[in-house]
């Protein structure tokens, strides 16, 4: 999305009648709807307690009455709610509820854009001659009856108040964020309930004296954008309801920025050998997952979380593009190695890959790099991704990650999961 088009109020579109639907607590909800047995229990879905990737990932109206938190760690949680049960995820089954979801949505219009698995802003303007709340209720009532979960739906004139609006009353509500009421409704709510203000935009907007959503409003644009640059321009848009971005079809697909995976380790990683073996898991994951997108990259980041939970995120450019496995993690390592110094243990660590280029697209290499050793290399990892993709992903190995198996014992490619995509 343009920025620029975003703040312009002359480009806005004729009044749009839009909606975000937003599954509530989906996957808890999911899971007791399988489940009957539990429904009335606080019920958590978390990842594996025994393996350290214990924290709550969804959870139920009732244990939101424990003020239990997504993200925090199943313990915590359990302090709070001693009784909660914490049942394990099941991507593929949240999958196809989202499916049916959207299949729902798309017989009031084909404009549906997904928003990770459990939201969706639906355009419905002039569709069947019903009003946007018409529909809406209809909506609402249809995931009830034939999906057994609940939703809130937001509507408005922009796809931002529509979020806001779903994220306004839970659970199985329908608020309208309209030009009557958006200032009374949300310009009084806390900046942090705009999308995209995060903790630290929230922080630096608390110094410079602004708490609201309607102070973001009334700030001028040019304050904003000296202290959070171009970004300062789009949250201003947001809190004036300037954004004018379409609801994208249903079928429409994105072009991929990024590849990436991540893992809570089963322990702490003490050792650069210990990051070392995760890292070479990671790369071979999103280094498969470039070669069968037909890509090759130049941009290797890397996210770190100490086990304080103190996270920092670096990135390094090669020096051409590549989607050998040994080049990008070696990258990985000497970046690793340059940003961290193994002053307090690990807990998780990530490798995401961006910038890229088609690999059938002629491009310079290095000076410095030894073509035909390239190509030997390459030529290996697919001979490697052929065995692995026919019989397994344990199948070939390399030494190094037979040193400690606890640490590497997890497969990054086949339990790669969806999250919510980005807005921009």
């Amino acid at each position: 999305m343009n920025i620029n088009s975003v703040i312009d109020k002359n480009k806005i579109q004729n009044e749009r009648t839009i909606l975000h639907s937003d599954c509530n607590g989906f996957y808890a909800s999911v899971e007791c709807f399988h489940n009957p047995t539990i429904r009335n229990k606080p019920v958590a879905v978390s990842g594996d307690a025994e393996n350290r990737h214990g924290i709550i990932l969804a959870k139920n109206e009732i244990a939101k009455k424990y003020n239990i938190k997504t993200g925090e760690a199943i313990w915590q949680a359990k302090q709070k709610c001693p009784e909660l049960v914490t049942v394990s995820a099941h991507f593929d089954l949240y999958k196809r509820f989202s499916k049916m979801a959207r299949r729902i949505y798309s017989e009031y219009t084909n404009l549906v854009e997904p928003f990770g698995l459990d939201e969706a802003w639906l355009d419905v303007t002039n569709t069947f001659g019903k009003s946007g709340i018409e529909i809406a209720e209809e909506i609402r009532e249809r995931i009830k009856n034939e999906l057994g979960i609940t939703v809130s739906i937001g509507v408005s004139f922009n796809k931002i108040f529509a979020k806001f609006g779903s994220d306004y009353k839970k659970p199985d509500a329908i608020t309208i964020i309209n030009r009557s009421n958006y200032k009374s409704i949300v310009w009084n709510s806390p900046a942090s309930d705009l999308l995209y203000v995060g903790r630290a935009t929230n922080k630096k907007l608390r110094q410079l004296g602004i708490y609201t959503i309607g102070d973001i409003a009334n700030t001028p644009v040019e304050q904003l954008r000296t202290n959070f640059g171009k970004w300062g321009d789009l949250i201003f848009a947001f809190a004036n309801g300037y954004d004018s971005s379409p609801v994208m079809p249903i079928d429409y697909t994105e072009e991929v920025k990024s590849i990436g995976n991540s893992t809570t380790t089963p322990k702490d990683m003490e050792t650069i050998e210990d990051v070392k073996i995760v890292l070479f898991v990671l790369c071979e994951s999103v280094c498969r997952r470039l070669r069968e997108q037909g890509f090759l990259t130049r941009t290797v980041s890397i996210s770190i979380r100490d086990n304080e939970l103190h996270t920092i995120t670096r990135q390094s450019t090669l020096d051409s593009y590549s989607n050998i496995t040994s080049q990008i993690a070696d990258t990985a390592l000497k970046l690793f190695k340059k940003s961290y110094k193994m002053n307090k243990p690990l807990r998780s660590i990530g490798v995401s890959l961006s910038d890229f280029i088609g690999d059938n697209i002629p491009h310079q290499i290095s000076l410095l790099q030894d073509e035909k050793n390239l190509i030997k290399s390459e030529q290996l990892d697919k001979t490697l991704d052929i065995l692995k993709k026919r019989f397994g992903s344990y199948a070939v190995r390399p030494a190094v990650l037979l040193k400690d198996r606890t640490l590497s014992g997890f497969n990054p490619k086949e339990e790669h999961t969806i999250h919510p995509v980005s807005y921009l």
